[in-house]
C-alpha cells in the first residue's frame, strides 16, 4: 500500500531537481546573460541557487529515503537492474552536487555578499558544467528505468 505512495514521491523529487536544473540552465541564466549587469546578474543567480538549493536538498533526502526504501523492499540482489543503475547513478549525482553546493556555489554567494564580483564571476562560471553534467546523468537515471527495468 505504501510503495506507490513511495514511488510517487521518488519520482516528484526526481522531477523537481531535473526541472528545476534545466529551468535554472536553459532559461533563468541565459535571459540574466542577455538581460542583465554583472551585479545585478550575479545577485540574481545567487538568490534564484539559494532558494533552489534548499529545495535540492530536500529532494536529496526524499530520494535517497525512497529509493533505499524500494530497493529493501524487494532486496538489493532482487532488484530490477535499472534500480541498480538508478542507485549508483543517484550516488554520483548527490556528490556532485554537494561539491557544487559546498564549493562553487557557496563561494559565489560570498563573494556576492561582499560584492566582489569578479571572484563572484569567476565562481559562477564553475556552476553550469557541475549542472550540465547533474542533469545528463538524471536523465541517464530515467532512461535506465525505462530502458533497463
Amino acid at each position: 500500500m505504501l510503495i506507490p505512495l513511495i514511488k510517487f514521491l521518488h519520482l516528484a523529487a526526481a522531477i523537481t531537481w531535473l526541472g528545476g536544473i534545466g529551468f535554472m540552465l536553459f532559461a533563468l541564466r541565459p535571459a540574466a546573460m542577455t538581460t542583465l549587469e554583472p551585479p545585478h546578474r550575479l545577485r540574481l543567480i545567487a538568490a534564484a541557487l539559494q532558494r533552489f538549493f534548499r529545495i535540492v536538498r530536500v529532494a536529496i533526502i526524499v530520494l535517497a529515503v525512497t529509493g533505499v526504501t524500494m530497493i529493501a523492499n524487494v532486496g538489493f540482489r532482487n532488484a530490477p537492474l535499472g534500480w541498480h543503475l538508478m542507485f549508483g547513478t543517484g550516488i554520483v549525482m548527490f556528490a556532485i552536487f554537494g561539491h557544487l553546493d559546498a564549493g562553487p556555489a557557496r563561494r559565489m554567494q560570498h563573494a556576492v555578499a561582499a560584492s566582489d564580483w569578479p571572484a563572484a564571476g569567476a565562481q559562477m562560471k564553475k556552476i553550469p558544467p557541475l549542472a550540465t553534467t547533474i542533469f545528463v546523468l538524471g536523465w541517464i537515471a530515467v532512461a535506465a528505468m525505462r530502458f533497463v527495468a
